[in-house]
């Protein structure tokens, strides 16, 4: 990804040198050059906290993506979500490898978090974000007040329609 970051708009916005110096190897790979960590291998695969406990953050710049009631076990080896903290990320359809898949990423750096599969029936929502446990960071506590109102009215920080569903229309998937 080079510096698309940069100059695509994003609110954090660093030279891959930066984001580089910052980040891990591995989470260097997944977040900036859009890699996938081996299944069943993260931090947060089997990692279930309490609903109330916590939140998981974008790695790279701490943005509130996903509240821990969240989370839920799908069983495909990496750290699954039924929706995402409101206006938390940006989506894209994602043709590599043969492929076409909505991609997720951070709204506020752009950094990859991994991929939403719309309509498998494993959710209320119908949504299942597949994340990389390198992309995310659970932080103890509340989720900060400003992810959770939209519009001026609170919510609970989530909402039921995740990113999925629009690019699914608009791509045809």
């Amino acid at each position: 990804m080079a510096d698309a970051a940069k100059s695509s708009g994003f609110e954090v916005r660093k030279s891959e040198e930066e984001w580089r110096a910052e980040l891990r190897p591995q989470e260097y790979h997944v977040l900036r050059e859009k890699g996938t960590e081996r299944a069943y291998t993260g931090e947060y695969d089997k990692f279930y906290p309490a609903a109330d406990e916590g939140y998981f953050a974008c790695r790279a710049c701490k943005n509130p993506l996903y509240t821990a009631a969240a989370k839920f076990d799908s069983g495909c080896g990496w750290p699954a979500f039924d929706k995402c903290i409101k206006d938390s990320m940006v989506v894209e359809v994602d043709t590599s490898f043969g492929m076409k898949r909505v991609e997720i990423m951070c709204a506020k750096c752009g950094g990859h978090l991994g991929h939403v599969f719309h309509g498998e029936g494993l959710t209320p929502t119908n949504e299942r974000h597949c994340v990389n446990s390198v992309s995310v960071k659970f932080m103890k506590g509340p989720v900060p007040s400003s992810s959770e109102e939209q519009d001026g009215e609170e919510n609970d920080g989530e909402t039921s329609s995740g990113p999925a569903e629009e690019v699914l229309k608009d791509s045809k998937m």
